[in-house]
């Protein structure tokens, strides 16, 4: 999770919403680094999520990334979950969860559901505090600039 957070202070840095993501092998090796860039890169599915399963695809030669974990610093949206799912990917762990947009258990279980070609275990709540206070120094800094 630490380097979920490193990154997503970066994308913080860039004005981009501050979530950061990794990709591990099922032994521990990173394979994907990502943070958002829809700011930076004009585009819609710049989630760090995205970035992240994207440069593991690559670095391995496969889209199936079958017993992979994506950490995240955010509950991951219904496309970040919808795209962990096409991968086949074993685990997300995030950070905060996400109220308004969340589809690991918050506002949608869409990782778990029994109609889904694949499911995938979810631990949330992991380093919450720091996740979430990245989104709240953020947000608040563009209501006061």
């Amino acid at each position: 999770m630490q380097a979920a957070l490193e990154l997503a202070e970066l994308a913080a840095g860039s004005q981009d919403v501050p979530v950061g993501a990794v990709v591990l092998s099922p032994d521990g090796e990173l394979l994907g680094r990502g943070r958002n860039v829809r700011e930076e890169q004009a585009d819609p599915t710049g989630h760090a999520e995205i970035v992240a399963l994207r440069e593991a695809a690559e670095r391995i030669g496969a889209w199936r990334l079958e017993g992979c974990r994506l950490v995240v610093t955010l509950e991951p949206c219904v496309m970040c979950a919808g795209a962990a799912i096409a991968a086949r990917l074993e685990q997300i762990v995030f950070g905060a969860w996400d109220p308004k947009a969340g589809a690991c258990g918050s506002v949608w279980d869409l990782t778990r559901d029994p109609l889904a070609i694949h499911n995938v275990d979810i631990v949330g709540g992991v380093r919450a505090e720091e996740s979430a206070e990245l989104l709240v120094d953020f947000f608040e800094g563009r209501r006061l600039g």
